[in-house]
């Protein structure tokens, strides 16, 4: 989130004429396959907003190009996620120093326009009423009808960062465009409706808490849900005692949120808490992330059973855990952790079941290393290969699973490869890495056939 890699024949058969054809496809042409949103920290322009660089992949090369008029502002400061709407034709963005959500319309050439911002604090509601989830939001996953962002701290006038509190998890509905008409104003198909509120405490947001212990600071790193949309699960780091855990959550009825296990964090079969591994209080060269030790998670399949993986960050390693059918709890899988490279960063799974591949980006090493998933979910190294300097997120393309990119912090730049299906190897683009704007935080992309006409 290895060995260093060999370019293929193929490539170097390519000729400076195809590069120069390819350097000159619009979004317009059809060997565009896909479309890359690469966010960017670092402010910029008058309100001093953080940037999103828009890309297009040539399907048949793979070279990166950005469109005219990219990079696009942010709309916020500091955007540090990104997710799609389910039908592609929307971006979220999430600016974590203005605690706020951009909605982004993607034309048919891959420009974004701005729709709606949304305050996490409670101050933005198309009812009126105030609906604060959280501050501070740091990771975002969609379940398709669901956004759930995870924020830093609760919306408490007694939470910040000289006083911290527990994060959280806010679930937006996204709107159907039946249900933006409805609305008054009428909202845009793919806006984020009112959040759900959480029957027990009746607040807009579900805070994390550790049971017997309601005191410890749960700081949270990242968030993941099935492909199914059934379970989302949470790292976080105790700021306490300095343990790290994995909480889990079924999804129902409207994107409301139940715990797994009474709210303990999950695990083996005997549903035991148990801790990622010891992590130190200073996660170093993280961008947005401080004092945390499980950095990434994702979710994929194989052998027909889903599995989840966590990437420690201090040790180097991805913990594998086998989803149990109908009640969403973990079981390590055998040989877990497996062996990463040094502080691993981001993961992303090949969707593409056949041909089950996942890859960790490694951001000390500016490395990716892949592994081919068994039919037991567990992890083989296929191999190692460079990337730009400090990955900190990674993203395979949706068109067909062809290409995996990467968001390069301090190279300030993004990384792309060629996926081979058969073999899950990863070929270097030529001229990759490509130029983007300073300290890359996050990745997303589209398939070119999605976007609005």
């Amino acid at each position: 989130m290895r060995m260093k890699f060999n370019k293929s024949s193929q490539l170097l058969l390519v000729s400076a004429a195809s590069l120069l054809a390819a350097s000159l496809v619009t979004a317009c042409v059809t060997t565009t396959t896909d479309f890359v949103y690469a966010a960017s920290s670092t402010a910029a322009g008058p309100n001093q907003y953080g940037e999103i660089d828009v890309f297009e992949i040539n399907a048949v090369s793979g070279f990166m190009r950005q469109i005219p008029t990219s990079p696009f502002p942010s709309g916020g400061r500091n955007p540090v996620a990104e997710a799609v709407a389910p039908d592609n034709t929307n971006l979220y963005v999430v600016n974590q120093d203005d605690s706020s959500i951009v909605q982004f319309l993607i034309g048919s050439d891959g420009k974004l326009y701005p729709q709606n911002t949304y305050d996490t604090t409670g101050n933005y509601s198309a009812t009126g009423v105030e609906t604060p989830t959280g501050i501070l939001p740091l990771a975002v996953a969609t379940n398709g009808s669901n956004l759930f962002v995870l924020n830093t701290y609760q919306p408490l006038p007694t939470c910040g960062s000289a006083t911290p509190c527990s994060g959280t998890i806010g679930v937006y509905p996204i709107l159907t465009a039946a249900q933006g008409k409805a609305l008054t104003p009428v909202e845009p198909a793919d806006s984020l409706g009112t959040p759900d509120v959480n029957p027990s405490t009746g607040a807009y947001y579900w805070a994390l808490s550790l049971p017997g212990s309601p005191g410890d600071v749960l700081e949270p790193t990242a968030i993941n849900v099935l492909a199914s949309g059934a379970d989302v699960y949470v790292t976080a780091y105790d700021a306490t005692t300095s343990a790290n855990y994995l909480f889990g959550f079924s999804v129902g009825t409207g994107g409301v949120l139940t715990a797994l296990n009474n709210g303990a964090p999950i695990g083996n079969t005997t549903n035991a808490p148990f801790a990622l591994g010891a992590c130190y209080s200073a996660y170093l060269n993280a961008p947005f992330i401080v004092g945390t030790c499980p950095a990434a998670i994702a979710s994929g399949a194989s052998g027909g059973n889903s599995y989840v993986y966590v990437t420690d960050a201090r040790k180097g390693t991805v913990h594998g855990y086998e989803v149990a059918s109908g009640t969403g709890l973990l079981t390590e899988l055998a040989g877990s952790p497996f062996r990463a490279g040094n502080q691993p960063s981001g993961i992303a799974v090949d969707p593409d079941s056949s041909y089950p591949f996942a890859y960790v980006a490694n951001a000390q090493d500016g490395t990716v290393s892949a592994y081919s998933i068994g039919g037991n979910g567990a992890l083989a190294t296929i191999g190692t290969y460079d990337t730009g300097i400090q990955p900190v997120a990674i993203g395979i393309d949706p068109s067909a699973n062809h290409f995996v990119f990467t968001a390069n912090f301090l190279g300030s730049n993004v990384s792309d490869f060629e996926l081979s299906a058969g073999s899950g190897q990863l070929i270097n683009t030529q001229l990759s890495p490509y130029k983007a704007n300073t300290q890359v935080t996050a990745l997303a992309a589209i398939p070119h056939h999605a976007t609005q006409h």
